[in-house]
């Protein structure tokens, strides 16, 4: 980042993937990366695939197909210093935080058949992958915000 940029809200991410299975998760994490490389988790969202137009539609994927997932991230603040870096990580699990997905069409709390999902994250051209961050506007002078962050790193290194 070249100057603060402040993100309030709940960020959403619009992804284009294809999968081998019926069935499957996407987990998306916003982390703030400072220059010094130390990372943090700024929001995270999540979609299983079989619910992506709702929790009362539940439609199967065809595998190979592209689909567009819109994930809407959990609310945050945070405000993306200069020298930071915003990093989107993109998965397909987040066991053991979330249960995990067998990737089949089977009932997931009934079926015990785990199996290995080929997946395809797709970012340009017409399946162009982004993340629409709820952005507010920077009301402080370059130098206080060159000055704060200045403090919080030297705050990090006592």
């Amino acid at each position: 980042m070249t100057e603060r940029i402040e993100v309030t809200g709940n960020p959403v991410v619009e992804l284009y993937a294809a999968s081998s299975a019926p069935d499957t998760d996407w987990f998306v994490r916003l982390i703030d990366v400072a220059p010094d490389g130390l990372a943090r988790d700024v929001s995270l969202g999540l979609v299983r695939a079989r619910y992506r137009e709702g929790l009362d539609k539940p439609k199967l994927l065809t595998p190979g197909e592209v689909v567009k997932y819109t994930i809407r991230m959990n609310a945050t603040s945070n405000a993306f210093l200069p020298g930071h870096r915003l990093r989107l990580d993109v998965t397909s699990s987040d066991f053991p935080n979330y249960d995990r997905n067998h990737n089949t069409a089977a009932e997931q709390n009934a079926d015990g058949v785990l199996k290995t999902a080929d997946q395809t994250v797709h970012h340009g051209g017409e399946h162009a992958a982004r993340i629409i961050l709820p952005w507010i506007g920077n009301d402080l002078p370059i130098a206080k915000v060159r000055e704060l962050s200045q403090k919080t790193q030297e705050a990090r290194r006592d």
